[in-house]
């Protein structure tokens, strides 16, 4: 590398006038080399010892700057360099020595990938290096029999999309893992198809009163949003009070690029953390081991600059050719797309690459640039391509990461909903849902139209991490006051997609048909007969809750099936409908857009062309890839149905990658506090008790270095109590003791507040669903890493 490191500056200082490695009046060839060798020692030893403490300290600056600040830094490096070369031989301009710095580290980086890749034991020792390993696991270990998990949620990536794309030799990836033998399993999402609803229900088994992305409590006066920090700590808090668990991860997991945490102690990029302050925020943590490496800050801002122009290239093109649908894609949309799109992929690919290595038992990560992309372009075309080229390469990339982990691993692919084409709604009618909603209730329509708030999870994610990073106060206040109305006696209108929710704030109950029609007698005809309009939801004084459509049907919701005004949105339309109207903070009137089953097209009520949130079309179809070693997620004939079930599903996965739970003796009581205050004073979600470290014969915690704490197998355990159980991993060592679990509400599950936690072998509580409660103490995050680079397309 130093060679190569000196053979580019020559190179540089030849094509270059102003950079100089020469004394004034020239110098031999040998001397040049001598001052180029040094210059790239110089610059390599700062590298190495400067620039991860620089990096630590500028993450006290927005983390999308922090890329572009790598390029004037290593300038900065450079410059130094040159200044302790002997004689002062080595001399540029401070805009030279940024050019100059950028390319060493870019063709350091290629050459040090290139070197490593030819070579698996040179690849092996580098990625251990990068993430502090010393060693591979020593052959025989007993862990090495338990595999861990790996769950990639690719975001908006439908089931017809992804079959699509592998037809279409988009993603050959997944299509090679198809031809091995991988299940691709359709799933239903509930009504609410959209990140926050199916996330929360498939880390945390309840989505139980989540009605859409964004709605209005009456109880609380607060508008819930799910892609804000205090909205994501307040539902993952109530999940884990309905379920008494920790969530899918708590045991050995982590959790990279998620709304919630899923109970893990490794975090990156969660949205549910994000609120926190000082030490205890880690998912910082994420950005500094990725940025720690200036090859990585280099290499990520170098994309982020080409994905910016790509999409100007792009929106460009679809305005000159009036292409349609089409909706506005400037302002700091560019930015915002560059975010998702790269800087998220790479600090989670190389998150998810670090846990790998480390060993860790289960791993979830969100990967969104399919879905922020498809919103604005459209879930089917060439911009969507390029994305889904990308990710199979992030794929790739991570399924050969896995070859070198100290333990095997399955890799699971899924997604949380998928995304419906079609123009607006204002697009099409001319107004927005609120001006329809205002129209009906003879209420003055505004004649210029404020922009529709978008439910883009990027645009929010790149938002947090901008304030999360500068440490300041991620205060709601004032956005929520802009969506509120200026009179409680107005109606809140508020869009996820094509669902629209309306709420009137002066009354405290859900308001029935009949008091909707004494107050305006107009609103419910207006939207029920609209042509934008599939169906409406109201509660009704007469039959309980009644759904109305265009054509004057009205079903009582009791007797709804999946025939009448629901038979075009396709079979469990009534289910999904059913479930959210019995839920607490279903809004007074829930409006569907209408689809058309044979473009596939709905209307969105945001300023979306790709959409999600409601029913109809492809974004109720998400799917799930699983590979051939885990059990069917469903029998013959059966249908999955809701984010509830993919968790169970991703539990039973995790229990046969483990092997057999034996009960130990471990009477833990779980306490789960009340939560009081609003949503924005709340801390970080209760989580119970975690039990200590297994702690084997010869006193070493758990599994050998570098691996996870408490793996299973790994010899005899000491409960939390200090009482030690004997045997081994695998046999009965005591008779299994119950304990109440104290304070654990009654979930959608039916679980019983009076639910009792066995403890097992591995270290684990578990509940009536035989879930996971506790976990090993936190490892330490990973560290710096990179990999092959995920190459980047041209527009």
């Amino acid at each position: 590398m130093w060679a190569v490191s000196t053979l580019t500056l020559l190179l540089l200082a030849g094509l270059l006038p102003a950079f100089q490695l020469q004394a004034p009046d020239g110098d031999s060839l040998t001397r040049t080399a001598i001052t180029a060798a040094w210059a790239a020692g110089a610059f390599g030893l700062l590298g190495a010892l400067v620039w991860p403490l620089l990096v630590r300290a500028l993450l006290l600056v927005p983390a999308l700057v922090l890329g572009l600040l790598g390029f004037f830094i290593n300038g900065s490096l450079l410059l130094v360099a040159l200044w302790v070369t002997p004689d002062g031989r080595g001399a540029a301009d401070p805009e030279t020595a940024v050019v100059v710095a950028a390319v060493m580290s870019a063709v350091a980086s290629a050459t040090s990938t290139a070197l490593a890749v030819r070579d698996d034991d040179a690849y092996r020792r580098r990625l251990y290096r990068l993430t502090g390993r010393t060693r591979a696991r020593a052959p025989g270990d007993p862990a090495d029999a338990a595999p861990g998990t790996v769950f990639l949620q690719l975001d908006g990536v439908g089931h017809r999309v992804l079959r699509d794309a592998v037809a279409d030799g988009l993603m050959p990836t997944v299509a090679t893992w198809l031809e091995a033998g991988h299940r691709l399993t359709p799933w239903r999402t509930d009504w609410s198809s959209q990140t926050g609803a199916s996330q929360l229900g498939i880390l945390h088994g309840s989505n139980e009163d989540v009605p859409a992305f964004r709605w209005y409590e009456k109880d609380t006066g607060r508008l819930m949003v799910s892609n804000r920090p205090a909205s994501a700590v307040e539902l993952q808090r109530r999940a884990v009070r309905r379920t008494g668990d920790g969530g899918l991860l708590t045991f050995d997991g982590a959790s990279r690029g998620n709304l919630f945490s899923g109970g893990a102690e490794q975090v990156a990029l969660v949205l549910s953390v994000a609120a926190r302050r000082g030490r205890r925020n880690r998912s910082r943590a994420g950005y500094f081991a990725y940025f720690s490496d200036p090859a990585n800050a280099v290499r990520t801002a170098g994309s982020f600059v080409t994905e910016c122009a790509r999409e100007v290239c792009q929106s460009t093109r679809a305005r000159l050719r009036r292409e349609t649908p089409r909706t506005p894609r400037g302002g700091t949309y560019p930015f915002v797309r560059a975010f998702a799109t790269v800087v998220e992929r790479d600090v989670v690919v190389a998150a998810v690459m670090g846990d790998m290595l480390a060993g860790r038992t289960a791993v979830y990560a969100d990967l969104v640039a399919y879905d922020e992309v498809a919103h604005h372009s459209g879930p089917h075309g060439r911009d969507t391509d390029q994305v889904l080229r990308r990710l199979d390469r992030a794929i790739a990339l991570i399924a050969d990461v896995a070859g070198h982990a100290p333990r095997p691993y399955r890799i699971v692919l899924l997604s949380d909903h998928g995304q419906s084409p079609g123009e607006t709604f204002e697009a099409v009618y001319g107004l927005t849902l609120k001006d329809l909603v205002r129209a009906g209730c003879g209420l003055p329509v505004p004649r210029r139209v404020r922009r529709t708030p978008s439910g883009s999870e990027a645009r929010d994610a790149a938002r947090d991490a901008l304030r999360s990073a500068l440490h300041r106060p991620l205060d709601e206040g004032d956005e929520t006051a802009r969506e509120l109305p200026a009179k409680p006696s107005e109606p809140v209108v508020l869009a996820s997609g094509n669902l629209g929710l309306v709420s009137f704030p002066d009354v405290p109950h859900r308001m029935t048909r009949e008091e909707i029609d004494r107050r305006h007698p107009a609103l419910l005809r207006t939207l029920a007969h609209h042509p934008g309009v599939g169906f409406v939801l109201v509660a009704s004084a007469e039959h309980g809750s009644v759904v109305l459509a265009g054509d004057g049907t009205e079903v009582p919701v009791a007797e709804l099936t999946d025939d009448g005004p629901l038979a075009v949105y396709g079979p469990g339309a009534a289910r999904a409908v059913r479930r959210t109207d019995g839920f607490p903070h279903v809004a007074d009137i829930m409006v569907n857009s209408m689809y058309d089953p044979e473009t596939g097209a709905v209307h969105a009520f945001e300023e979306q062309i790709g959409s999600h949130g409601g029913l109809g079309g492809e974004q109720s179809e998400p799917f799930l890839l699983s590979p051939p070693e885990l059990s069917p997620p469903v029998g013959e004939g059966e249908e999955l149905v809701g984010a509830e079930q993919i968790h169970r599903v991703l539990r039973r996965w995790l229990r046969e990658s483990s092997g057999p739970q034996v009960p130990v003796e471990l009477p833990v009581p779980v306490e789960l506090p009340e939560v009081t205050g609003p949503p924005e004073a709340a801390g970080p979600p209760p989580l119970p008790s975690r039990p200590e470290p297994h702690r084997p014969a010869d006193g070493r915690t758990g599994a050998p270095e570098g691996g996870p704490d408490g793996a299973p197998g790994d010899g005899a355990a000491d409960g939390p109590v200090g009482a030690p159980a004997s045997g081994s991993g695998g046999d009965p060592t005591d008779t299994p003791t119950d304990a109440p679990v104290n304070g654990a509400a009654r979930g959608s599950s039916g679980a019983p507040a009076d639910a009792t936690v066995r403890g097992y072998a591995d270290g684990t509580a578990r509940g009536p669903a035989d879930g996971p409660l506790g976990g090993p103490a936190g490892a330490p995050v990973a560290g710096p890493l990179h990999g092959p680079p995920v190459r980047d397309e041209k527009c």
